[in-house]
């Protein structure tokens, strides 16, 4: 091979290996995506997991611009590329003297360079609300849905509203479909989010459906509709862009008939207009990689190779911010927040460390600071800015440390703007921060005279703080079991039943901390039995029920005594058993002090065989209570009329008066069965759902059932038993309350 040859084919390896490394770096400097939160410079991250707690199926994808921050904000802060209202304050508007206040547009004036990096800087925007500007826009079958569209066209003229419009000749058109009918097909056709489409015709046209746009009565436009504004640009003539809109409308501004066929240009009905408008949406942006509201504000992703900075859907600066708040709204209404939603979110190189700040805010109410301050409440709000307006990015709660970076002087309401702990950056309300003393807490003594607490008792635990010149420092006291022991603030505790509850004191300025435990004794007040006076027959056996009271008394044991043993003994568990025929008192005698007692009378008669009397079969007995009685049946002849005997039958009612024919036996009545004046057996009587034993059931025993159950009003065992509907043996809950509540409004009747 000659020299000559050589040395070609030297210089086209060299020409090779440039052009390689030429495609290699055009390759580094492009943008690229990257998935996941660690893919994220430091400063962004805290608050994109802030956001992933919140909503696990969130992906959160970060577009590597590779696009210096200062270059980025140069090329946006060109006069009439960015735009405010006129009416907003000065730190919003380009104040350079020939420029300043001119109307770019009616209304529209040029934006400050500190409203471009404060609407540019996506870490001013990632919480739950303002985080979707930076939402795909592309169309998703299995989210978007007309539900989902009608409720982000809520509270405008377009929700549920069938569509109609003006011809060309002025003719009234009305068609059959809604306007969620038509964004859904648009979405379909154009390959682009309707939920997007529907949020965009809300931003730019709506609510109002007599928005000009939108009218097809403009004259020179009568007929042409544009819901989104596309090639709306601004104008000094009066509805100077909406009638350069409606030109598109029109004729595409003189487009190729081949454009015009892909948009379906003219927009002479609404449904080409909101199906045309959404092509060109997605074919001029979504689908060519201004895939988010925020990329099609701010041309920073250049994936055609066609340039920067230039292919910008909307001269409001704001428009980002304004539209992800609709969209949120709308996604909230229609409940699908936690459906899989993917954040496409910029990143600059050489970003500032901080954000800038919202020209909204005032910079003479701020003092700067450094220092450290924690907070001294209890789920307290960091906001975006200096007021509640502002949203939420994350709560704080006591102890939680972090550094005052700018104090508010303001009058009023103040804000103090902070760094937390994991980096995130925003505003606390300036009550809920204490400074970090020089000198903290270091240890923390606690002492009480006795820990046993009697119920009701109300004692002062000693702190004792070291070192000495901490001991004004703020501590905090709590009970792990308020239901057991309370404490306030100051450091008394207060039993209030039995139990045992963990006190701690703990410091506010760190984590120094003591406990002492806590144990309460309730005592032994009293003591009821279920019956006043009880007839047995020889050989009989009854248990009677005796209850603490307290229901939490730490001894509960009761001890049974018979005044007369020949006559009738009881048993360590309340059983009683007849000897003879007789009387006798049984007492139940509190184990913990025999000077609380209770007593029944009982007398014993002489056997009476089953034979001598028998209920219908509709009755259900069980030992001497009798159920199963209809409750719209419930006379005293009713109930005479299902009992066969020859022996005397006498019914009292709960208070003891004998009851005629016509009155209603209710809980707690009672069967005498008679034989010569004397009552050989007594049954009682319960009506399930009647507690106050007026043989009805309606509101007044829901009240007094309702006031039992949460120990209000005590009632005795035989209308607990009328109460448990459900038959469960349990006591009553709000269950069995709403069992009486639809058998009063006939929804359900009690079975008895």
């Amino acid at each position: 091979m000659s020299i000559k040859n050589n040395v070609i084919i030297i210089f086209l390896m060299v020409i090779f290996l440039i052009v390689i490394s030429v495609f290699i770096n055009s390759k580094i400097e492009a943008s690229n995506t990257l998935e996941g939160i660690e893919n994220f410079p430091s400063s962004y991250q805290p608050y994109l997991r802030e956001l992933s707690k919140k909503h696990p199926n969130w992906k959160f994808i970060a577009l590597y611009t590779n696009l210096d921050w200062n270059y980025v904000i140069n090329e946006e802060n060109v006069f009439g590329k960015n735009l405010v209202p006129k009416n907003y304050s000065d730190s919003w508007k380009n104040t350079t003297p020939g420029q300043y206040n001119v109307e770019v547009d009616a209304g529209w004036v040029d934006s400050s360079r500190q409203a471009v990096e404060y609407c540019m800087d996506p870490r001013n925007f990632l919480n739950t609300v303002r985080l979707f500007q930076f939402e795909t826009l592309s169309y998703d079958e299995h989210t978007n849905n007309l539900n989902g569209i009608e409720k982000i066209l809520y509270g405008t003229e377009f929700y549920n509203q069938k569509v109609s419009y003006l011809d060309s000749n002025g003719n009234n058109i009305n068609m059959s479909e809604r306007y969620s009918d038509l964004i859904l097909k648009g979405g379909k056709t154009s390959s682009v989010s309707p939920y997007h489409l529907a949020s965009r015709i809300k931003q730019e046209v709506g609510p109002f459906l007599s928005h000009n746009s939108i009218s097809g009565t403009v004259e020179g436009f009568k007929g042409l509709y544009n819901f989104y504004n596309i090639g709306a640009t601004s104008s000094s003539e009066p509805m100077g862009a909406i009638k350069n809109g409606l030109q598109y409308a029109k004729d595409g501004k003189g487009a190729s008939q081949e454009t015009k066929n892909k948009y379906l240009i003219p927009w002479n009905t609404k449904e080409r207009a909101i199906t045309g408008g959404a092509i060109f949406i997605g074919s001029s942006y979504i689908n060519v990689g201004q895939n988010t509201i925020y990329l099609q504000k701010f041309h920073v992703n250049d994936v055609g190779g066609n340039g920067l900075f230039w292919h910008q859907y909307m001269t409001n600066v704001l428009a980002p911010y304004s539209e992800s708040k609709s969209i949120y709204n709308g996604y909230e209404k229609a409940g699908i927040l936690e459906t899989p939603i993917s954040f496409i979110i910029p990143v600059y190189n050489n970003m500032p460390t901080l954000a800038t700040e919202s020209p909204s805010i005032n910079s003479n109410d701020f003092v700067e600071d450094n220092t450290k301050v924690y907070c001294n409440a209890t789920n307290v709000n960091i906001r975006t800015g200096p007021g509640t307006s502002y949203e939420i990015i994350t709560t704080v709660t006591k102890q939680d440390k972090m550094t005052r970076i700018k104090r508010s002087t303001s009058q009023g309401e103040r804000w103090d703007k902070v760094i937390l702990e994991n980096g995130i950056v925003g505003y606390i309300y300036q009550t809920y921060v204490t400074e970090v003393p020089n000198v903290q807490i270091e240890k923390i003594e606690l002492s009480l005279d006795n820990t046993t607490l009697q119920k009701g008792e109300k004692k002062a635990l000693k702190v004792v703080i070291s070192p000495e010149e901490a001991n004004g420092h703020k501590v905090i006291y709590t009970s792990n079991n308020s239901q057991v022991a309370t404490v306030d603030d100051t450091g008394n505790i207060q039993a209030i039943s039995s139990g045992t509850a963990i006190i701690t004191v703990k410091a506010e300025e760190n984590s120094v901390q003591n406990q002492i435990e806590i144990n309460v004794y309730s005592s032994v007040t009293g003591i009821t039995i279920d019956q006043k006076e009880i007839y047995m027959q020889v050989g009989d056996n009854f248990k009677i029920n005796a209850n603490i009271e307290p229901e939490d008394a730490n001894n509960k044991q009761i001890l049974y005594n018979s005044t007369n043993e020949q006559i009738a003994s009881i048993d360590e568990n309340g059983i009683i058993t007849a000897k003879q025929q007789g009387e006798t008192t049984i007492l139940a005698i509190s184990a913990e002090n025999s000077n609380i007692k209770s007593e029944c009378s009982l007398t014993v008669v002489r056997q009476m065989d089953d034979s001598e009397i028998h209920f219908d079969s509709s009755l259900n007995l069980n030992s001497l209570e009798i159920s199963g009685i209809d409750y719209d049946k419930n006379t005293v002849k009713d109930l005479k009329e299902k009992i066969t005997t020859d022996l005397d039958i006498e019914i009292v009612n709960n208070k003891g008066k004998v009851l005629d024919d016509t009155d209603l036996v209710g809980t707690g009545s009672k069967i005498y069965v008679k034989e010569n004046g004397k009552i050989l057996r007594e049954y009682r009587i319960i009506i399930y759902g009647d507690i106050n034993g007026d043989g009805k059931i309606n509101s007044v025993d829901l009240l007094i059932l309702q006031r039992h159950i949460l120990e209000i009003e005590k009632i005795e065992d035989i209308y607990k038993k009328a109460g448990n509907i459900r038959k469960d043996g349990k006591k009553p809950t709000s269950v069995d309350l709403l069992l009486i509540q639809r058998h009063i409004l006939g929804l359900q009747l009690i079975e008895q």
